[in-house]
């Protein structure tokens, strides 16, 4: 598996058991303490190997140090806060590499292990599938909030602690019950193009349409008021730019509610493509386990117009 499908990551087949996913993902910081840093880059680079079905293997280091700015022990703290990630994903750090740069920029390159027979793409959504999102939405308008001075230090610290939880819970309790796995058929994770960007590739690598429920939409708390503000981040527009004309939408245009699925996200949640009955006792499950992310059931997938979106 390759780039054909703006999938996740790579997956290599070593034989008839084993398959390797090989990921990457590095960017500058989105939050000023760089312990903070370390951990969100690392959970988000960890998350496309869940994405794809797998488990987290071997790690390596990406950091660029503006040494002649910043003191070394920023870059240790950094290094540290993506250590920390990478343990609770029970995968091991064997190296990296380091250069010099005039702005911060750390993250992972990941090798994870998956059977080859249960490798999960974006392009395997069936129609008569629901798609269920892990985590809410929001956390880049939230995030602009934030650099504005407009939140409170608890929402800081309640976003910092979303962005770094790991997507590992909700694929080790699918690949943990092979009944429950077997009604699985795609995922994907939202990252920079927003739930709709990541819900167009699924949808064009699927060949079918995604039908999205407004009201089902979990989103961070005040996140809807800060959009109505127009506390907006500039990769939002872009993505909108770029994504609608794939989507239909019933909201009035530039209503705050489609902002919203379209704002570029960090560290954002899976997106499932699962069969009704998986989908429920999956969220069973994770409420029985303390799972603190809100999520829920958001869209229905269906055979008619395919590659598009709708969002009613």
């Amino acid at each position: 598996m390759g780039t054909a499908t703006c999938d996740d990551a790579g997956v290599y087949r070593l034989d008839a058991t084993t398959a390797l996913i090989q990921t990457v993902d590095f960017f500058t910081p989105i939050v000023d303490d760089p312990y903070d840093f370390g951990r969100i880059a690392a959970a988000n680079a960890l998350s496309d190997v869940y994405a794809m079905g797998g488990r987290p293997l071997l790690c390596m280091n990406i950091l660029c140090c503006p040494v002649k700015t910043m003191d070394h022990s920023v870059f240790r703290r950094v290094v540290e806060g993506g250590l920390d990630k990478i343990k609770e994903a029970g995968a091991l750090l064997v190296g990296g590499h380091s250069i010099e740069d005039a702005e911060l920029k750390y993250g992972l390159s990941v090798t994870g292990l998956v059977h080859p027979d249960r490798v999960l793409a974006n392009s395997g959504a069936r129609p008569g599938d629901v798609i269920l999102l892990t985590k809410p939405l929001g956390t880049g308008i939230l995030s602009t909030a934030i650099k504005g001075g407009l939140t409170s230090a608890e929402t800081e610290r309640g976003l910092v602690e979303l962005l770094a939880t790991l997507n590992r819970l909700p694929m080790e309790i699918l690949n943990g019950d092979d009944r429950l796995r077997a009604g699985v058929h795609g995922c994907t994770d939202i990252t920079g193009f927003g739930l709709l960007g990541h819900l167009r590739e699924m949808a064009a690598a699927s060949g079918v349409s995604i039908h999205l429920d407004r009201d089902r939409l979990p989103i961070l708390p005040g996140v809807r008021d800060f959009a109505d503000m127009g506390i907006i981040p500039e990769g939002c527009y872009r993505n909108r730019e770029f994504y609608q004309q794939w989507v239909r939408s019933s909201l009035p245009e530039m209503d705050s509610l489609e902002l919203i699925a379209y704002d570029p996200q960090t560290s954002g949640g899976l997106l499932l493509a699962l069969e009704q009955t998986t989908a429920e006792r999956l969220l069973a499950a994770l409420a029985r386990q303390g799972y603190g992310p809100a999520c829920a059931i958001i869209g229905t997938v269906r055979a008619t117009d395919p590659g598009l979106l709708f969002l009613a």
